[in-house]
């Protein structure tokens, strides 16, 4: 198994990508840069996955044709505005917005991503991006992803960003990230906005393979509120600068990439959970002993997107009826009397973590509250003291095979409801 570190950078990490970020005001009252660029000196293979929302922004619907021959040299992307629900008016803003950065980047329309994120049913007026795409291209460093990971939040309290560094064939190649996301999480397809970056020569087949396999596993396991967004867009890029033989199939070159592409993937997965809107804690639901792969994500992931789960965790419940409950209308076929469920956490835990390499929710500190299919006399205590961590792990132990998945996601507050009651204003 090749090493992979972490390193500093985001998405200029890797070789030949610069990023920037601007205040253009899309919307008047931000305060914070709202728009971002980021640019590869070289014209990349592409792969891109998007929300599965019958309802589409317009920015979805043109980067789903342009990325259509695997191809890309550029992203720009703007918050404040989801330009969704907008029609030709707004069809024509998102094609404006790739128009206006081809002619600065000097490429082709065609080569550009476009991102958009915010209020859904409202028009943006897209000069402000036109006026200010001079300044946004001459701005473009390798410290820009400073700047570009602030320019996509919305409602996030954190940047979320990360880089890795990996060997594929002797040489050494690096993959970036930066992403958005905090409410209308309920991800069916790879997160609310995100943008990959690497310099690892990969084709665009296998690079859209590889997307595929490693959403399942990570941004496809969060949920913050159950609500599928509109604008959900991942998007990977791989201008090959770091040299390697392009990978062009299942090799062990490809497994590493994977392997690179999966532990950035599940940082980030875990960051936007962390963040979820008005959330005090992280949980990670961890399912074992389950007949498949498939089924164990999916008893997780049902239990972390009961809005009663959430509750019980917000008020440190330990409540085990509320994620049986939640398993049983899953679907999912497994058997509750052969199931045991656990709390863990750790000490004064952080669910806002740094230490990408070492950081876990499972705990040294533990109860078992049921055990196959008899309820555990409760230390009510020490559930509630274990609960009450700022990171928590709900573990579940099925008795029906030997496969493992895991769901990331966050407790329910007062403050979520607070935040989306005047969400336009």
């Amino acid at each position: 198994m090749q090493k992979i570190n972490f390193i500093d950078g985001g998405v200029c990490a890797p070789n030949g990508f610069t990023a920037n970020g601007i205040l253009c005001h899309i919307k008047e009252s931000r305060t914070k840069n709202d728009t971002a660029l980021v640019f590869s000196e070289k014209p990349c293979n592409v792969a891109g996955v998007f929300t599965k929302n019958r309802v589409q922004a317009e920015s979805v619907k043109l980067t789903r044709k342009n990325i259509a021959d695997g191809k890309a040299q550029a992203l720009i992307a703007i918050s404040g505005n989801a330009n969704c629900c907008t029609g030709a008016q707004g069809a024509e803003n998102a094609l404006r917005m790739a128009q206006c950065t081809a002619k600065e980047c000097g490429i082709l329309p065609e080569d550009v991503v476009v991102y958009s994120t915010g209020v859904i049913g409202a028009q943006f007026d897209v000069t402000k991006v036109e006026n200010n795409i001079k300044t946004l291209k001459e701005g473009l460093s390798k410290e820009g992803h400073k700047e570009a990971r602030i320019a996509i939040m919305t409602t996030d309290t954190q940047f979320k960003e990360a880089a890795v560094e990996f060997s594929i064939g002797g040489k050494t190649c690096r993959m970036g990230t930066m992403c958005k996301g905090s409410g209308m999480i309920h991800i069916n397809m790879g997160t609310m906005l995100s943008v990959i970056t690497t310099d690892c020569a990969i084709s665009s087949n296998m690079l859209d393979k590889a997307l595929h396999e490693s959403i399942l596993g990570t941004y496809n396991c969060v949920s913050v509120d159950g609500d599928t967004s509109t604008n959900d867009s991942l998007t990977i890029f791989a201008n090959g600068l770091a040299g390697n033989k392009e990978i062009t199939q299942q090799d062990e070159d490809y497994k590493t990439f994977l392997e690179a592409l999966n532990k950035l993937n599940t940082v980030m997965a875990k960051k936007i959970a962390a963040d979820g809107e008005g959330a005090t804690r992280l949980v990670e639901c961890n399912v074992k002993g389950a007949k498949t792969v498939e089924d164990a994500r999916g008893l997780a992931k049902e239990i972390i997107c009961s809005s009663l789960v959430k509750a019980a965790m917000f008020g440190s419940d330990a409540n085990f009826g509320r994620f049986l409950c939640a398993m049983g209308y899953s679907g999912i076929d497994f058997d509750p009397d052969k199931t045991s469920i656990w709390f863990t956490s750790n000490e004064n835990s952080k669910r806002f973590f740094e230490n990408y390499d070492d950081f876990e929710v499972h705990g040294n500190n533990s109860i078992l509250v049921y055990k196959d299919g008899v309820p555990v006399e409760l230390d009510e205590d020490l559930a509630k003291k274990i609960m009450s961590e700022q990171a928590v792990e709900i573990l579940v132990q099925c008795g029906d095979g030997n496969a493992c998945g895991t769901a990331w996601g966050c407790d329910l507050t007062y403050d979520y409801v607070k935040i989306n009651g005047d969400y336009r204003t």
